[in-house]
């Protein structure tokens, strides 16, 4: 079904394998899931006004993003300018 464990098989990590046949995510994994969690909380919210328990769980997750985007910057993963927007988080995802 598949290779139980990547890096004892090729001696490298699978993202490293990635990176080298340049097939990557330009958005590191964790944060692509945040992301993703983000948006599907944020129109989940949309949808259903009156549910006011599932908006501080989003406030949270964007917090959370929010300060990985920061150690991620801090450690030249990604670039300077690159800026988490929830309006735009969704096109960022689809690419």
């Amino acid at each position: 079904y598949g290779v139980p464990d990547v890096k004892l098989a090729t001696g490298k990590k699978l993202t490293a394998i990635l990176k080298e046949n340049e097939v990557a995510a330009g958005v590191p994994e964790d944060l692509y899931n945040l992301i993703v969690k983000a948006i599907g909380l944020r129109k989940h919210v949309a949808a259903n006004n009156k549910d006011v328990h599932n908006k501080r769980p989003l406030q949270l997750t964007e917090s959370k993003i929010r300060r990985l985007v920061k150690y991620y910057k801090a450690n030249k993963v990604l670039p300077a300018e690159w800026k988490y927007k929830p309006e735009t988080a969704e096109m960022l995802i689809t690419k």
